[in-house]
């Protein structure tokens, strides 16, 4: 069980990340953040963070 939910909150944060990213650039609408530059810069950066928190928890089940 270890490891579980480091790896659903890391991929959590990738689905998040996108969907801000597609927002902030403007391929999602009817919300506020739809063209707004800020959440197409840090879309990205929580996409990084769910990734480095994704290999965390995939290194925790392996070595349980």
């Amino acid at each position: 069980m270890r490891g579980w939910l480091t790896l659903t909150l890391g991929l959590l944060a990738v689905v998040v990340g996108a969907v801000w990213t597609v927002q902030g650039l403007g391929y999602v609408g009817g919300s506020v953040m739809t063209d707004q530059r800020i959440w197409a810069v840090v879309g990205p950066v929580v996409i990084l963070i769910g990734l480095v928190v994704c290999w965390r928890g995939l290194k925790a089940r392996r070595r349980s």
